[in-house]
């Protein structure tokens, strides 16, 4: 009997090999491999999400040691404008009182019966010093007699009939005008002339 050649297309065996062989699958290996890349991502953004929060804490920790450190600023910079207000004039003062102790002997003096003329020259010579005392600190005082009334500077106080003034002219000062350095400390009290009722009816 002839026997038949075998013909692996026919009876769907692969060739070299036994009937019912399947490839193979992923298995037990692969799943692990699986898993364990998981497991890494996992923990590098738990270190991640950790080093963060750490982040976060130093930089709360920052905020909150500047918080207090301005707050800290502020009140000594308070404190330090307080005393300031408070002792600013301490020199100004020094000064005025040496005005004050020539201003008393002048009095003395008076009442043990000085001369007259001698008092004069004491008062003279205190507000030469007082004057140059207030110059050390920017006040100056400023003249007005003979110039034009100045609202900015000048206060009327009368207005009189001059024909030898031009109206408006400043023909008497009853309190002294002062700066404080370039700004008005206060303004002069002064009579200004004004035109003869005569000549403005002509």
């Amino acid at each position: 009997m002839t026997r038949k050649k075998h013909d692996p297309e026919v009876d769907g065996t692969p060739a070299g090999g036994e009937a019912g062989a399947a490839a193979p699958t992923g298995g037990p290996e692969g799943e692990d491999a699986g898993a364990h890349g998981k497991r890494a991502t996992i923990k590098k953004l738990e270190e991640e999400l950790k080093a963060g929060e750490e982040e976060i804490k130093s930089l709360n920790d920052r905020l909150l040691r500047t918080l207090a450190e301005f707050e800290n600023f502020k009140k000594r910079a308070a404190r330090e404008k307080s005393e300031l207000l408070q002792y600013a004039n301490d020199e100004m003062s020094k000064e005025m009182l040496r005005t004050v102790d020539n201003l008393e002997n002048a009095i003395r003096h008076a009442r043990e019966g000085s001369q007259a003329e001698s008092i004069i020259e004491g008062v003279e010579m205190t507000l030469k010093q007082l004057l140059k005392s207030l110059e050390r600190f920017g006040v100056s005082g400023f003249n007005s007699l003979g110039e034009k009334f100045d609202p900015n500077r000048h206060e009327a106080m009368l207005q009189v009939e001059s024909a030898d003034h031009e109206p408006n002219t400043i023909i008497d000062e009853a309190q002294k005008g002062y700066f404080l350095r370039e700004r008005l400390l206060r303004p002069a009290q002064v009579t200004v002339s004004r035109e003869p009722q005569e000549a403005a009816e002509e």
